[in-house]
């Protein structure tokens, strides 16, 4: 199974905290309480994958702003909310007004095992990693720590971007020709790539400070971990964003509502 060697992943993790601290500022202000893509595409499809309850204790891994946290805490769950970069951090607790008093934040690399044991063991119901598998240089640690983080028959929700419609290695084409008279629009992707594994930089949003790593692994690279500690992918989503008309919306748009921007998987104990 392909994982970043130690070495070079402790290097690539601390490139990612510094990149993730540059940005924070501005991601912060861009993201605010969730952009389209989120609102459309992962909001609503992890919490029908979740099933919050009121009172339960889920585990937010790259919380990034603490935007999904607070969302699950409005449900009625006990959040706590982990992220790598200590300015993320600060920009999620300077936002959380309420509900505050269900929700903690703290700074937790969670591609180390010990530090993430260091939250408790069997202390969550749930867990969810919203559009961050891609960010880390290691996925291992997680998911093995995770098994033990978890109580029995817990489950992890996570997104990633759709790792064969999505990734560093597709290119999103438009083409037109005329059909019998009529001038047609083809949308469509052109895939280079995809079994082997990629670390890229890449802009998430136009204008970020800095470019951020994006880990391309195949879905067989992605899941193998999750599987080999022990959990059962029992919930599987492909959302896409509704068609626009003809001659309205982006290329995105008109791609991704045909083509999975996003995957968002289950996995349960």
């Amino acid at each position: 199974m392909y994982e970043t060697r130690p070495a070079q992943a402790e290097s690539l993790n601390q490139e990612v905290r510094e990149v993730w601290d540059r940005n924070a500022s501005f991601w912060d202000e861009r993201m605010g309480e969730g952009n389209t893509f989120h609102k459309t595409l992962i909001e609503p499809t992890q919490e029908r994958l979740l099933n919050v309850r009121a009172g339960q204790r889920i585990l937010d891994i790259a919380c990034g702003n603490g935007q999904f946290a607070r969302h699950l805490a409005r449900l009625g769950a006990r959040v706590l909310g982990v992220d790598i970069s200590e300015r993320m951090i600060e920009r999620a607790r300077a936002r959380t007004t309420d509900p505050g008093d269900r929700i903690e934040f703290r700074v937790v690399d969670c591609t180390r095992a010990d530090a993430l044991m260091n939250l408790g063991e069997k202390e969550f119901d749930a867990a969810v990693c919203t559009m961050a598998l891609m960010d880390m240089a290691a996925i291992q640690p997680l998911f093995k720590t995770l098994a033990e983080l978890l109580k029995a028959g817990g489950r992890l929700v996570f997104s990633v971007l759709h790792p064969c419609f999505n990734s560093g290695r597709v290119m999103q084409v438009q083409e037109r020709e005329e059909v019998d008279g009529q001038v047609v629009d083809r949308y469509s992707v052109k895939v280079s790539g995809y079994i082997h594994p990629l670390t890229h930089q890449g802009l998430a949003m136009i204008g970020q400070p800095v470019p951020q790593y994006y880990f391309h692994r195949p879905l067989s690279l992605l899941l193998s971990p999750a599987f080999e500690a022990g959990f059962v992918l029992d919930g599987l989503a492909e959302p896409v964003f509704p068609r626009p008309a003809e001659g309205q919306g982006s290329l995105f748009d008109h791609i991704y509502s045909d083509m999975p921007g996003a995957l968002v998987a289950r996995l349960r104990k």
